[in-house]
């Protein structure tokens, strides 16, 4: 694992890392457990990734920890979760601050229960001065709701007279998102080989680089972690342009 973690060039590295944490309930039905012994081991990798990622010195990690779709799951697994979700960040905050980590939220907090939006609001304030890694969970998120909420806000504004739709552009635009104080992410990556996005940061992948891994996530540890970063540098970042174009900037030519 250190070597691996030697092989990082730290001078590369990707300043917000997303991960859509996926394969907590096939991991467990694989051992014949239920699902919601996935959910728990799957906590033991969002702390092994959170303390990498400080380690690296990575700015931004957004987890996609529960979407508004999952609300459909049995009431005994979204109960199961949201009982886990709240036990595990009151056990963290000690952690988060002993690494310098501040928590955010994205998504639609109104949805959680009442003693889980307490608690995640507590956690918040908690940690609010730590000025290192930042852990963005998107909880009750999805990007369909998030675009939607953006455009009627825009609307809403526009109505009031706040703003002139001629202006509005990208920048506008990305103000009325939930991660309008975070930059995009460079690197996506997704657990449990599916190769799908399920409607997480939409808008804000457009020009991300994205990795997919066989490994579940509860076992998704800092050496696959390493891996995916890895990779990710040794990609050619274009944006659009040619990839001489991209050489002649990266030279000051």
């Amino acid at each position: 694992m250190e070597d691996l973690q030697q092989k990082v060039n730290k001078q590369r590295l990707p300043k917000h890392i997303a991960i859509i944490m996926d394969g907590n309930g096939r991991w467990a039905e694989e051992k014949g457990e239920d699902r919601l012994f996935g959910h728990f081991h799957g906590v033991n990798s969002v702390r092994s990734i959170v303390e990498a990622s400080a380690e690296l010195g990575i700015q931004y990690l957004t987890l996609y920890a529960f979407s508004t779709e999952n609300w459909d799951r049995p009431q005994q697994e979204v109960d199961g979760l949201m009982t886990l979700l709240v036990e595990t960040i009151h056990k963290e905050i000690a952690e988060l601050n002993e690494k310098n980590v501040k928590l955010h939220v994205i998504g639609d907090m109104t949805m959680l229960p009442d003693f889980a939006q307490a608690e995640l609001k507590e956690a918040i304030a908690l940690t609010s001065n730590n000025n290192g890694l930042n852990l963005i969970m998107a909880l009750s998120y999805s990007s369909r709701w998030e675009l939607i909420n953006a455009v009627k806000n825009i609307g809403f504004d526009v109505k009031a007279g706040k703003i002139n739709p001629e202006n509005i552009n990208q920048e506008t635009f990305s103000q009325y998102l939930s991660t309008s104080n975070f930059p995009d992410p460079e690197l996506m990556i997704r657990t449990s080989g599916e190769y799908r996005i399920s409607n997480f940061l939409l808008y804000q992948l457009a020009y991300s680089e994205l990795y997919f891994t066989n490994t579940c996530w509860p076992d998704f540890k800092k050496e696959n972690l390493y891996e995916a970063i890895i990779d990710y540098q040794n990609r050619e970042r274009r944006f659009g342009k040619t990839g001489k174009q991209i050489s002649h900037i990266e030279h000051g030519s």
